[in-house]
């Protein structure tokens, strides 16, 4: 985060358009969401066990990991181990090198996004097709994605339809009608599956107990790329591992209510290595840490890692809903972003984000997991503060300052006399953000001090 959050935010405010977009989609979401979580009598127990099941796979991860590997192997797939994302990237481009794949197909993957997979491939010249709608608006536009679950949720469809005229649609006749745009996308991206040899998709679960890899989505694109290329390779974050196959039982109850507000996805794809004549030929798992280790290794942040990416969280944060996901500088945005991404990246690379969101604990009432988003948040700053103690900063020098001031009482007095130069154009420059928000009092005319003295002759 080259500017920070509130900058970014700042400019985001000024969006009207944005803020149209997103208060209209959120707001749909969020009813259909309320709606799905209703219908069902034990949504609350549904959570407890979720929370559960995340607790007790963080504890045994090591464990679990080394069993997943084993189960995968022994059913015929490859397993690839990467520490950072130049690792998790060269593992996918030697993959397509020993296929002679100059093209791949990608079903929506957070994680890819997150280790910049199309741009390393690309640089490698290999061409990745995203084949999510919303992704493929996002990769037409030269854009990125704004939201967990609906990632071209800062664009509209008058937008979108001048997007696929210029790019996938060019001389056709096309309206803002959501059918001729998903018609259009789909004639788009039809050839691509009969076509392209291989195929990369994320993970929203992995079970240990069986090597089984799990995706949902809702338009039918990740079962055309989990099933057609000769070649699947999945890169999954190892905090997206379950540990027994009827754990899913839960978390594919809590997943698509608490997403999409649906009982359950309209697609659910699992497979486990490869079968002769079903599906591809070749799977390769990429198991991905990329920082994770480290979060696992904050006894409280570690929560972060239980989010199964449901983006609930998002859509009931009064600070997300005004300014969007691309403010937060990061593929993973909101109140989960404000706590996985500084602990991911170091918090030294966005020591704003966990100042990006607010502590009315509206995001722990939706979360399916139970994150407690605000404990953490307030954790986070904790940590920002104490460990950028070393660093120079205007605050830092300014409190050292008065610290210095209050220290002697000649200092303080000679303060005091000096404190009606603290107005104006001068406070501005010396107290930054104090005075942006609030207005320093206005010193009285004589201090209680010299009045004293000239009241005793």
């Amino acid at each position: 985060m080259s500017e920070g959050f509130p900058q970014a935010a700042r400019a985001a405010l000024a969006d009207t358009q944005l803020r149209r977009n997103l208060a209209g989609a959120t707001a749909t979401i969020r009813a259909r969401r309320a709606a799905a979580v209703a219908e069902c009598d034990d949504w609350q127990e549904l959570r407890d066990a979720a929370e559960a099941i995340k607790t007790r796979t963080m504890a045994r991860l090591p464990e679990l990991l080394e069993m997943l590997e084993t189960r995968v192997t022994e059913a015929g797939g490859t397993v690839h181990w990467a520490r950072d994302a130049a690792e998790a990237n060269a593992a996918v481009a030697a993959v397509a090198a020993a296929h002679g794949a100059d093209e791949v197909i990608k079903v929506k993957s957070i994680a890819t996004d997150e280790i910049g997979l199309n741009e390393a491939l690309a640089a490698r010249g290999v061409r990745a097709f995203e084949t999510d709608l919303a992704e493929l608006i996002n990769q037409l536009g030269d854009d990125w994605s704004s939201h967990i679950l609906v990632p071209a949720i800062h664009r509209n469809r008058s937008e979108i339809r001048r997007l696929f005229a210029r790019t996938i649609a060019k001389g056709r006749p096309l309206t803002d009608a959501p059918e001729e745009l998903a018609e259009a996308a789909r004639v788009y991206l039809r050839e691509r599956f009969l076509s392209v040899p291989m195929a990369v998709s994320g993970a929203n679960f992995a079970i240990a107990e069986t090597g089984a890899v799990c995706v949902v989505e809702s338009e039918g694109n990740g079962r055309m790329c989990t099933t057609l290329p000769r070649v699947l390779v999945t890169v999954m974050g190892i905090e997206k591992l379950l540990p027994r196959w009827r754990d899913l039982e839960v978390f594919l109850q809590i997943l698509p209510r608490s997403a999409t507000g649906e009982p359950m996805s309209p697609y659910t794809s699992l497979w486990t290595g490869v079968h002769p004549g079903d599906g591809p030929e070749e799977f390769h798992l990429v198991i991905l840490d990329n920082g994770r280790t480290d979060v696992l290794a904050d006894e409280l942040g570690r929560q972060a890692l239980h989010c199964i990416r449901c983006s609930a969280c998002l859509n009931v944060c009064p600070v997300y809903t005004r300014v969007g996901g691309h403010a937060y500088g990061s593929v993973y945005p909101g109140p989960i972003g404000a706590i996985l991404t500084p602990q991911l990246k170091g918090l030294h690379a966005a020591p704003t984000l966990p100042f990006a969101s607010t502590l009315c604990g509206a995001c722990l009432e939706v979360c399916p997991v139970k994150i407690d988003i605000p404990s953490v948040l307030v954790h986070l700053r904790g940590r920002v503060v104490r460990e950028t103690r070393g660093r120079v900063t205007r605050e830092g020098v300014m409190m050292a300052a008065v610290a210095k001031a209050f220290g002697s009482r000649r200092r303080y007095e000679r303060a005091q006399r000096l404190a009606r130069l603290g107005h104006g154009p001068l406070a501005d420059q010396v107290m930054g953000r104090w005075t942006a928000m609030r207005d320093l009092p206005e010193p009285p005319a004589q201090t209680f001090r010299s009045w004293w003295r000239e009241r005793q002759g």
